[in-house]
């Protein structure tokens, strides 16, 4: 088979790969680099980057898709440099300067400020942002010029530090919850200290217990061979490092790959990982108030077992 037509065969992928995406890329263009480069027939990500950003994207292969809420609902870490002294139309580097203002402000200003950013917090989403207003992305307004009333919504900054400063910029480390903006945070940030602010760069260091220093460059994947980009390849059983297993009885297994509730064991109510008598993983169940183990994701088959090693954990406080 030629070179060209063997690159268009699409084949059958399951797993996850950690990706440091590049600057410049969109994360769909990214998830379709790769996607082409394993010429696999289904993928995804975990958590869109917009094209300023770079870091940690995974890329989920076939059946790991069924397992991407746990990603997308998962905490998040980054580095990020907030200009002080200047917004912009976009809330980053990538819109045109609305207004300058002067910087004068000592670390002990930021480190005040900053403060009172941790905890709970309510964000204005911003409208350069993919959430839907009546069917179409806020951004599609932004670029005709429209502003949109949006409501506010809670996040929750779980740790925020400054990492370095000098002159007219600030670098913070940030750990929060899903749907949390760090371009809203600088410029939330930048208004407090009266300077204004946007956001310059910003880096994805974590996600879950996933760590940058576990992926792969773009670049990197490029140059290797089939056999070598494989091997970068994590089981989908990874995904469920965090969730309590729970081994079915043999009499349940058919029963629950067929989308049946069985005896939930004495255990509480919550999500589970749930693996077959060998030991692989047959999917996500949850008990319910009823006591019962009820099937939420399943994968087609059980030829995922646990023996797949799971992210290192790193715990630390970011």
């Amino acid at each position: 088979m030629a070179d060209a037509d063997r690159a268009q065969v699409r084949r059958s992928v399951d797993g996850v790969l950690l990706l440091d995406k590049p600057h410049g890329l969109t994360s769909n263009a990214a998830l379709q680099a790769v996607k082409r480069l394993f010429r696999a027939r289904k993928a995804g990500h975990a958590g869109t980057l917009d094209p300023l950003a770079t870091g940690l994207l995974p890329i989920l292969f076939g059946e790991a898709t069924k397992f991407a809420f746990l990603l997308l609902d998962a905490e998040k870490a980054y580095l990020a440099r907030i200009v002080l002294g200047s917004t912009t139309t976009t809330g980053d580097a990538e819109g045109a300067i609305v207004e300058r203002r002067p910087v004068r402000v000592a670390a002990q200003d930021v480190e005040q400020v900053l403060a009172r950013f941790r905890g709970e917090i309510e964000q204005v989403p911003p409208m350069y942002s993919a959430l839907k207003h009546e069917g179409r992305p806020l951004y599609e307004f932004a670029r005709a010029g429209q502003t949109l009333e949006r409501k506010p919504r809670r996040v929750r900054i779980e740790a925020l530090e400054r990492v370095d400063m000098d002159g007219d910029w600030v670098d913070i480390r940030v750990r929060c919850s899903k749907g949390t903006y760090i371009r809203t945070l600088a410029e939330d940030i930048g208004a407090a200290l009266g300077t204004g602010a946007h956001l310059g760069a910003l880096r994805r260091v974590a996600t879950a217990a996933w760590r940058i220093e576990q992926a792969f460059p773009l670049e990197r994947l490029q140059a290797m061979g089939d056999a070598e980009r494989a091997a970068c390849l994590h089981l989908p059983a990874v995904l469920l490092a965090d969730l309590p297993r729970m081994m079915l009885a043999a009499a349940d297994e058919n029963g629950f790959r067929q989308g049946r509730a069985c005896a939930g064991q004495g255990q509480g109510p919550g999500r589970y990982g749930v693996f077959d008598r060998d030991g692989g993983l047959v999917g996500i169940g949850e008990v319910a108030s009823d006591g019962r183990l009820h099937p939420r994701r399943l994968l087609r088959a059980a030829e995922f077992v646990q023996s797949a090693q799971p992210a290192e954990k790193h715990r630390e406080t970011l």
